[in-house]
């Protein structure tokens, strides 16, 4: 089904290493090889695994953007939790920590608890296809296509949701990358690409919210017209992608 290749708009643009992107790419094929041989309890579970790798990668920008939020947020959890979340070098390693754990740090993006334990029912649920119970869940293409729009609509949520997270990423980005003296890439391309997109796990939705960024909130700053320049930069970049 078409509808569910949307999921790749959520999925980060650009990947801090080659394994990375690979884990993506075989999770996509073992999804559209299953649903074409109408596997559809095999597709379900490939896509909830890159439907969890997106939770991932919204949990890193949390990480990411709001530390301090974040390290409240593991109070509670075990010594061993803890250490494995802070000490995680990249959004998969997350994986090591039960998904239930994962999504209860959506709350920091304004995510109540009857939202996460919707989110986690979705978990349940593809627990209960992954056992060897002699059940076949998904026999049509309409019960397949029922759940397919309903992780979806899950993803979209916790996407708005994410809004303000990926606007401080971005301010923190134009903020500091504006000087081409004193920044990691002097060529504005390149700095867009690895420090923004690259560093950030943006995706092409998270640019949408770049894009429509209120750059004028930073009119204050002494360097605006270089922050400004660097914007229109992001957003020429990017809007012709949609062209």
């Amino acid at each position: 089904m078409d509808e569910a290749l949307v999921l790749a708009d959520y999925l980060p643009l650009s990947y801090k290493s080659a394994k990375e992107q690979e884990y993506i790419a075989f999770l996509w094929d073992a999804f559209s090889i299953n649903e074409e041989r109408e596997k559809f309890q095999f597709a379900f579970l490939a896509y909830h695994m890159l439907a969890m790798s997106f939770v991932y990668f919204n949990v890193w920008q949390i990480r990411t953007a709001k530390p301090r939020d974040f390290s409240h947020g593991l109070i509670g959890f075990g010594k061993e939790i803890e250490k494995s979340i802070l000490d995680a070098s990249s959004p998969f390693a997350f994986s090591k920590v039960n998904e239930r754990t994962m999504l209860r740090f959506l709350r920091l993006i304004e995510c109540d608890n009857e939202k996460v334990g919707k989110y986690a029912k979705l978990v349940d649920d593809r627990n209960e296809t992954a056992h060897p119970n002699g059940n076949i869940f998904f026999s049509t293409p309409a019960a397949f296509e029922s759940r397919i729009y309903e992780v979806l609509r899950v993803v979209s949520e916790i996407q708005a949701h994410s809004k303000p997270v990926i606007e401080q990423c971005y301010r923190d980005f134009l903020l500091q990358s504006h000087d081409e003296e004193d920044r990691e890439y002097q060529g504005t391309s390149d700095q867009i690409r690895e420090v923004l997109i690259h560093n950030n796990y943006l995706s092409r939705k998270d640019v949408d919210f770049c894009m429509a960024f209120d750059v004028s909130l930073l009119s204050g700053e002494s360097q605006y017209t270089n922050i400004l320049m660097l914007h229109e930069a992001v957003v020429a970049e990017y809007r012709g992608e949609d062209e």
